[in-house]
């Protein structure tokens, strides 16, 4: 449940958390980044008479689960947002919704009580809140703790919990009395970041318990990091949680379908602008991962204002031609690790005014010049040469890389090792710099003879006769005719996942084939053949491991696109191959929807079968791609 600033709440359909992320208020205090988390979670308990049943569960060490709520549960729907139904002992049931307002660091929870016909019953309901008031990185200890334990400042229905350091305090609204209790829960079991190698032992403070009377209709909390807005006065906590109710109602049926609404989560604020999440719940935005994802959630969905607010909002970061990989946080610099995020930037400049021209708009020209210039200034910034030895060689081809940096996006690092450096001229960063040569020269001739080089080169530098695909990387480590002859995926963007295909014919079909043959599954596509030294058959131990792993056979769902639509070029466009495509590779990324971060789709996946969902549950270019293969496939054509 994201708030639209780079805050969240997270958990499980079966209640226990499972990761450090799991929480009910999680909250950016510079959007999208400086998260903590503030409310960890809650127990929860109905009492009626004698009876005092959980609708709650919790993980202890060692692997204990108390209390019981997850056996309660009868159903569990998310949309429109995380809805719980709890069946008790005398065939009572108890309704639980959990959502996240859009545009402040707030949620909202309510409960309802009825019989079996669906009456309203009377009952009370005990909340204690867990707090935590951390970076969402770390884990709480029994002496962080202790700083927690301060009686709220109370008025009316208002409580507020001081956090500790320069974290905002914790609003809390309730229909409920407030009894002051502190008490100290330890050994939280994270089962995930136990699974993943990193700490996973957590205490939280409880400073008290909410006592909810469903005698006097629903339970409603209303939580937030500081003071949020109230959409309308409102008199009490019900008031107000039915008005975000409504607002967030009508807000998330405005989108075209479920997957649209999906990729809006990714869209957030930053500064004046709005820039891409590239991942829940540890990802912030990225400058690779935010211009191949708007592609998807915005150019395909038709966002395209949003568009052009956050290209211009990366627009302002270019220095030397080059856009950063990550934006600083405070106290930090700029990361300029990357050689493809500025191609991919001008690839999104050009399909944003592809598709105003479509549709009869046009930017305004201030927009449009700056939007141009920045295109221009990658564009001039890579022929001159920039950091980390990015330069156009003598054969028109970009060249790129320097021991110890990692510059594509097959850039795992394990300390000082870079697992996959690439360093040279990676064959992927030749399509998108001939893309983008191309577009550039509809709207300025200097670049068309360089495109047309820049291809000649490509044809007849990157092909591997022996194999019949093409190389991953040529003039490897700068050793000219040096080449890696492996078969990965990268090769797949001279034929699809971009605007224009630099490989066709007999050959474009023989890569689209292999490509088919050896890295296709289910879930996406592996990042290298089974049939090269060093794949890795499971994304799985401890961080290192996991990271010489990353882009060794580890499938990669937002490769889909790219292989998709070759595919689709290949066999020529025609209703049957659509047909096929919508079959084979988009009806099992469908299902995966349910399977994972509900709604989203994961960002990798075990190499081998049954490909186990891995890394980042809710991943922005996944869904993106998915999104644009949804557009592009969903009409078949006469």
């Amino acid at each position: 449940e994201a708030d639209g600033l780079g805050g969240f709440a997270s958990g499980t359909a079966g209640l226990v958390r499972t990761r450090r992320y799991h929480a009910l208020l999680l909250a950016a205090a510079t959007p999208p980044t400086g998260r903590a988390a503030l409310v960890a979670g809650f127990d929860a308990f109905v009492v009626r008479g004698p009876l005092r049943e959980a609708i709650s569960a919790q993980s202890y060490d060692p692997q204990q689960q108390s209390p019981d709520g997850a056996a309660r549960i009868e159903r569990f729907e998310s949309e429109p947002w995380p809805t719980w139904t709890f069946r008790l002992a005398d065939g009572a049931r108890v309704t639980q919704e959990i959502f996240a307002t859009n545009g402040d660091a707030r949620v909202v929870v309510t409960w309802r009580l009825a019989d079996a016909s669906g009456r309203a019953i009377p009952g009370e309901l005990v909340v204690r809140p867990f707090l935590a008031g951390r970076d969402y990185h770390a884990l709480c200890s029994a002496a962080d703790a202790a700083r927690l334990f301060a009686e709220p400042k109370r008025d009316g229905e208002r409580s507020t919990f001081a956090m500790p350091g320069a974290l905002p305090p914790v609003e809390m609204r309730a229909n409920a009395a407030y009894r002051h209790a502190p008490y100290l829960y330890e050994g939280f079991h994270y089962a995930q970041e136990c699974e993943r190698g990193f700490p996973h032992r957590e205490d939280l403070p409880s400073p008290g318990e909410l006592v909810f009377d469903f005698s006097r209709g629903e339970a409603c909390w209303v939580l937030s990091a500081g003071e949020a807005r109230d959409p309308a006065p409102a008199s009490d906590a019900r008031e107000l949680a039915a008005a975000l109710r409504d607002a967030e109602r009508a807000r998330r049926t405005g989108f075209a379908s479920p997957l649209a609404r999906a990729a809006d989560a990714y869209i957030v604020r930053r500064a004046a602008g709005e820039t891409i999440v590239a991942g829940y719940p540890w990802f912030t935005d990225w400058g690779r991962d935010t211009f191949i994802s708007l592609r998807g959630l915005c150019l395909a969905t038709g966002r395209l204002e949003t568009a052009k607010r956050i290209l211009l909002e990366w627009s302002g970061a270019l220095a030397d031609g080059v856009l950063p990989n990550r934006f600083a946080d405070a106290g930090e610099q700029p990361e300029y690790n990357a050689v493809d995020a500025s191609l991919w930037f001008v690839v999104c400049a050009h399909e944003l005014l592809a598709e105003l021209a479509r549709r009869g708009d046009a930017l305004a020209a201030r927009d449009r010049d700056r939007l141009l210039g920045a295109v221009d200034a990658i564009l001039v910034g890579y022929a001159r040469g920039a950091r980390h030895r990015i330069h156009l060689d003598r054969d028109g081809l970009i060249a790129a890389g320097e021991p110890g940096v990692q510059l594509t996006w097959m850039d795992a690092r394990v300390g000082g090792e870079v697992i996959t450096p690439r360093i040279g001229k990676p064959v992927e960063i030749q399509a998108l710099w001939w893309n983008a040569l191309v577009a550039a020269g509809e709207h300025d001739a200097k670049w068309r003879a360089l495109a047309e080089r820049a291809r000649e080169s490509f044809v007849a530098r990157f092909w591997n006769p022996e194999r019949r695909f093409l190389y991953d990387v040529v003039d490897e480590d700068h050793v000219a005719g040096r080449v890696d002859a492996r078969l990965r995926p990268n090769q797949l963007f001279a034929i699809g996942g971009l605007p224009r295909a630099l490989l066709e014919g007999e050959r474009a079909r023989a890569v689209v084939d292999v490509c088919e043959r050896e890295l296709w599954t289910p879930l996406g596509i592996r990042s290298l053949a089974p049939s090269e030294p060093g794949y890795a058959p499971r994304y799985e131990g401890g961080p290192a491991q996991r990271d010489r792993t990353y882009h060794q056979g580890t499938v990669w769902p937002w490769l889909l696109g790219a292989f998709a639509l070759a595919w689709l070029r290949v066999r020529g466009d025609s209703p049957g191959a659509r047909r096929e495509a919508r079959e084979r590779f988009l009806a099992p990324l469908n299902a995966h929807l349910a399977e994972a971060g509900i709604g989203h789709v994961s960002e990798i996946a075990d190499a081998e079968a049954p490909h186990a969902p891995r890394g980042c549950p809710f991943q922005a270019w996944s869904l993106a791609e998915l999104l644009r293969l949804e557009r592009t496939l969903g009409a078949v054509r006469a």
